[in-house]
Formats: C-alpha cells, structure tokens, sequence
C-alpha cells in the first residue's frame, strides 16, 4: 500500500495505486506518493507519509 495525495484538495488516500477520481474534491486529479519510504519517517511498511515529500507537493495546492 502507499499513501497517495490529491494535489488539488490534498486529501490522501492509502490505497495500492491512486484514484482516478478523489474521494474527497471528486475531480480527476494527480496524485503524488507520499508514502514514507525512509527510515527516519518509520519506512516502507509503515503507512506514514514522509512530511518533507507532502509539504512540498503542497505548493501548488489552492
């Protein structure tokens, strides 16, 4: 499973592969992983979302 985030809502969905459509803003949008894949954020198995990776896909969220 990977933790995946809407760039338009920022809603995020742990799920295998992203949506077509969010759950949440129900728009088609990119989805960017933000699933923990190093140690310091507890790694891949997990289920947490690396920070620095969702903090920066947020720049472009409105």
């Amino acid at each position: 499973m990977a933790v995946w985030k809407c760039n338009n809502c920022g809603n995020t969905v742990n799920v295998a592969a992203p949506p077509e459509t969010c759950p949440s803003c129900k728009k088609k949008c990119e989805f960017v992983d933000v699933s923990c894949y190093t140690p310091d954020c507890g790694g891949p198995d997990s289920g947490n979302v690396d920070e620095k990776v969702f903090v920066e896909s947020s720049k472009g969220i409105k």
